[in-house]
């Protein structure tokens, strides 16, 4: 993956090289920060209110004060500036709280740490890969709803599903699957779809609020409960979600084989066409 050529930063759009931050950030020194990440299709930002509306809450959720209602001007300067306007491109979107003397208290009165960047990206009308998966205990903290920049935890388990040649690691929490590392999961079973509840433990995806708003217009009862590691080998069909990932259908899921070839489940590939059709 390439740098951007430019990048906002505080104000100002600079290139990539000359984008710099105090050692002293909190996001740099503590992860204490909000970010987003949206997709430009045929022109505009698909489900950008709904990406923002995230950004706002996350922000409120840390008590970062930053007004979000600026960005849509900021970023059509930065997408202008990288030549992106009216192009397919991934726009990552980072708040922190800003610079002070390190202590693990919200400093007062200092001002937040803003940077965005674009760059070219192009996905598939339908993301056509077959996944394998592994999955693994949900070691992170118990606020999994806030999209912080603080994502070790994901980043260990990630790479762990890199070592086995895998596209994802799912993860579960007292016998139950929560969420994958950078996406949600789904469950298909007996022609409902389960998913873990947008609760405390899973980041509640806009693509996963998406594929449940479109289980209800095509008539297929939705169940919004986790599923127990014991039904794995009960579960008829899976897929993950998430807005680079779109709608991936998982093949297997460790040992457990879901189906050979490209044989990809009917309320799977129900749900990835009408996705397609939301461009």
């Amino acid at each position: 993956m390439k740098y951007p050529e430019k990048v906002y930063l505080n104000g100002s759009i600079v290139p990539h090289q000359d984008a710099k931050i105090s050692v002293f950030d909190r996001g740099f020194i503590f992860g204490d920060g909000i970010y987003e990440v949206m997709v430009q299709i045929n022109g505009s930002f698909f489900y950008k209110e709904a990406h923002l509306n995230r950004l706002k809450d996350g922000l409120q959720k840390v008590n970062i004060k930053f007004d979000v209602d600026i960005l849509p001007k900021e970023i059509s300067k930065l997408l202008e500036a990288s030549e992106l306007t009216n192009k397919d491109c991934m726009l990552y979107i980072q708040i922190t709280r800003g610079v002070a003397p390190r202590q693990h208290s919200y400093p007062a009165d200092i001002l937040p740490t803003v940077m965005m960047y674009a760059i070219p990206k192009v996905l598939p009308d339908i993301n056509e890969i077959d996944a394998k998966v592994i999955t693994r205990d949900d070691f992170r903290w118990s606020r999994c709803d806030i999209k912080m920049t603080s994502l070790l935890g994901n980043v260990m388990l990630n790479e762990e599903a890199m070592q086995y040649d895998c596209y994802e690691t799912i993860m579960h929490r007292n016998g139950l699957y929560t969420e994958a590392s950078h996406s949600n999961v789904f469950f298909v079973k007996d022609n409902v779809v389960y998913t873990h509840p947008a609760d405390e433990y899973i980041l509640n995806g806009i693509t996963r609020i998406i594929v449940l708003d479109l289980c209800k217009s095509l008539n297929i009862e939705i169940n919004e409960s986790p599923i127990s590691i014991d039904d794995l080998t009960t579960i008829d069909e899976a897929f993950l979600t998430g807005t680079i990932t779109q709608i991936a259908s998982i093949k297997q899921i460790d040992e457990h084989i879901l189906y050979t070839g490209n044989k990809k489940g009917p309320i799977t590939r129900k749900l990835q066409e009408a996705l397609l059709k939301l461009k």
